[in-house]
């Protein structure tokens, strides 16, 4: 996952424009319905828009920049009134697909992480994340908050992302944002004469155990992951906030649920019993040539 912070600027319209590749145009709305472009936004959008949360993309741009206009005096600390915000998260070209829930809730999370969304935080900035493309998500946010004063931001926003990205990656099992730098897996350790195998065969139930709770499709865990997956479906295709909220937090739940089975498959390979170390080669008995005829 690699993400590219822009400067902030004063046009809302503009990083909107770049975010969907094309101009804003009064016949192109977008919505925040399950499957549409807008996978996350700012938690007091509601009283802004209608129940379809529709608008078309120069109304998305206005609502971002209006705090511009309805805090004349807000300035950053330097004195700077470019209160735009906009950033894009762009996968790893091996990375599985996202759902919806998943991009949401990386688009939370890294609002969080920019200072866009305090948790708790009734005044915060009006923020949303798009996505137009398969493998790229946009956040634009305006650092002016509700109350009219600045956002806090951390001091050093870049490497703060990065290392809300390296967390995300984590949590989501996503390949590193950086593909020059690669994790490679420990030698396996070979038996010495001062080191026997260590796994004894008695462990080898254990393993089978572990490897049938792991099992990708078929196992006990599968099962659950795939049911909470379900319903966390049909919750983000419902209307309303709160739905919308439980289907991420459901979608979260499975990762997590995804990961205890990559670890017990793991622990399952630790407890596996070494295969035997191949015997000395057999020593094939020499044999003698016959001697010469001797003539008389």
């Amino acid at each position: 996952m690699i993400i590219h912070l822009y400067r902030h600027g004063f046009e809302a319209a503009d990083a909107l424009a770049d975010a969907l590749g094309r101009p804003l145009s009064a016949d192109e709305g977008l919505t925040t319905e399950p499957g549409g472009t807008v996978v996350a936004y700012w938690d007091q959008l509601d009283r802004y828009t209608d129940e379809s949360r529709y608008w078309t993309t120069p109304e998305w741009a206005q609502h971002l920049a209006d705090p511009l206009v309805e805090h004349p005096f807000a300035a950053a600390p330097d004195g700077s009134r470019r209160a735009i915000l906009h950033l894009y998260v762009r996968l790893h070209p091996l990375d599985r697909e996202l759902s919806p829930a998943e991009w949401s809730e990386v688009g939370h999370r890294l609002a969080r992480t920019a200072g866009l969304a305090p948790p708790g935080d009734e005044w915060s900035c009006r923020w949303v994340a798009v996505r137009d493309k398969a493998n790229r998500m946009d956040l634009i946010g305006n650092l002016i908050r509700l109350d009219g004063a600045w956002a806090t931001t951390p001091r050093r926003l870049a490497e703060a992302l990065e290392a809300e990205a390296r967390r995300i990656e984590a949590d989501l099992l996503l390949h590193t944002g950086h593909p020059s730098v690669q994790e490679k897996a420990p030698a396996a350790i070979r038996p010495t004469a001062a080191s026997p195998a260590r796994a004894p065969a008695a462990t080898s139930p254990l393993a089978g155990i572990l490897n049938q709770l792991a099992a990708e499709q078929a196992g006990p865990i599968a099962a659950v992951r795939q049911l909470v997956e379900q319903v966390g479906r049909q919750a983000a295709a419902l209307p309303g906030h709160e739905t919308a909220a439980a289907g991420r937090d459901l979608f979260w739940a499975a990762r997590r649920l995804h990961g205890v089975q990559d670890q017990l498959g793991q622990i399952a390979a630790r407890l596996a019993p070494a295969p035997p170390a191949p015997g000395p080669a057999p020593v094939l008995p020499r044999t003698s040539t016959p001697a010469a005829s001797v003539r008389r």
